[in-house]
């Protein structure tokens, strides 16, 4: 037996690594070292737990593997939308799952399995283990309760291994029976604090995210701050909707991923998606690198567009292209909407004339459109060429607009 004492301090090792946010990795690393110390010959250990991700359907975590494999990983989908189809490498992953022992005992509603030599004709995995030496192991899933299940998060999936003669022995089994529900809750508690990092960033936008999770989310509070604004949207979008309404997802997503990419690689913020337009932001210690990172973004942006319709067209798939308007101004940046749906973005008089400047490219048949104060930041005239001045609905004066040197997006 091993003694009640040594269960209970590694039980609280659990709880301290889940309240201080330890690692998951860190966390199954710990446990199986310290299971060994008392008695637990732990030789393979594999702890799942799904999340919420627009990518990716959980992460998995391994100890005693080959050194050369990671501690921890992402995976793909096992459960697919209905009309969604896989690539070769997702549908061996789901075939793989669907042949595993987690997936039996979710069929059985099992919550522990031992498993033996026996089992190897059973799961493919077992083959492998047998292969490597191992003589045993248990699999054991610890299920949460209806309020606790968020998306596809609903339990800690977990197998642990031995090369002890005969596997482990009834009181080890029962050892490890009694502390990974422990470890489970100490997995999912680091989990859902990087869930909610990940969907804050994935809805808000990485700045915003970070702001809000560092507690601004009083409404009303909002800085005042000096940014360069990127207000785009897509040409034709109205027209592609009407004559191929099954590509619009699919097209919005493949134009959403370059112009995202490039403001991100610039160290812009996308704030808002609206339909096919794209609100981010540029700040920066002074005025010359926010609007210098905004300008390459947008150069980047005109490449990445220019190889994806090539693609697109290739496939014989609708193609746009997407209108740009830039502008630098101080915008209030802040929590604002009623007291039950706040939304984290930027508002001022600057906002509105990025997105009049931008509504402007069609009119004038020129994809990149940049304002008069955004053309007169140092460095930045020699990037850009003059197309006239001009009136903007709901600016006061008309006034002088900029687009791309010639050859300046290619």
């Amino acid at each position: 037996m091993i003694p009640d004492a040594d269960l209970l301090a590694l039980s609280a090792s659990l709880t301290g690594a889940g309240l201080n946010g330890t690692p998951e990795d860190a966390i199954v690393r710990d446990f199986c070292e310290r299971a060994n110390a008392i008695g637990i010959p732990v030789d393979r250990a594999l702890v799942l737990i799904d999340t919420l991700h627009p990518v990716y359907e959980g992460r998995l975590f391994r100890w005693g593997q080959d050194p050369s494999q990671p501690g921890s990983l992402e995976y793909g989908r096992t459960v697919v939308p209905e009309g969604v189809t896989l690539g070769e490498d997702e549908q061996r992953a789901a075939a793989n799952w669907r042949a595993s022992p987690f997936f039996h005992m979710l069929t059985t509603g099992e919550s522990l399995l031992r498993l033996t030599e026996q089992h190897a004709s059973i799961f493919p995995v077992m083959q492998d283990y047998l292969m490597g030496g191992i003589k045993g192991g248990v699999s054991i899933v610890n299920r949460f309760g209806p309020d606790g299940i968020i998306g596809e998060m609903d339990a800690v999936y977990s197998s642990w291994m031995t090369r002890q003669e005969r596997g482990f022995t009834d009181a080890q089994i029962d050892a490890l029976a009694r502390l990974v529900p422990t470890l489970a809750l100490a997995v999912k508690t680091t989990a859902l604090t990087r869930m909610t990092g990940t969907l804050m960033e994935t809805y808000l936008g990485r700045d915003a995210a970070r702001r809000v999770l560092s507690g601004r989310i009083m409404r009303g509070v909002a800085d005042r701050i000096d940014a360069a604004i990127w207000f785009s949207d897509l040409r034709g979008f109205t027209r592609v909707t009407d004559s191929a309404p099954e590509q619009v997802i699919p097209l919005l997503n493949d134009y959403a991923d370059v112009a995202v990419s490039a403001i991100h690689a610039h160290g812009g913020d996308v704030l808002k998606l609206i339909g096919d337009g794209i609100l981010a932001i540029f700040t920066a210690g002074d005025r010359a690198r926010a609007c210098g990172a905004a300008l390459s973004a947008a150069s980047d942006a005109r490449r990445a567009v220019a190889a994806l319709n090539a693609r697109r067209a290739h496939d014989l798939l609708p193609v746009t292209d997407m209108y740009l308007g830039l502008h630098v101004g101080e915008v209030y940046y802040g929590n604002i909407g009623s007291l039950d749906r706040l939304d984290f973005t930027v508002v001022g008089p600057a906002v509105n004339e990025a997105s009049r400047i931008a509504t402007m490219c069609r009119s004038v048949e020129q994809p990149v459109l940049v304002s008069q104060a955004f053309a007169a930041v140092d460095g930045m005239r020699g990037r850009l060429v003059s197309i006239g001045r001009y009136a903007l609905r709901g600016v006061e004066r008309p006034q002088e607009l900029f687009t791309l040197e010639p050859g300046g997006s290619e």
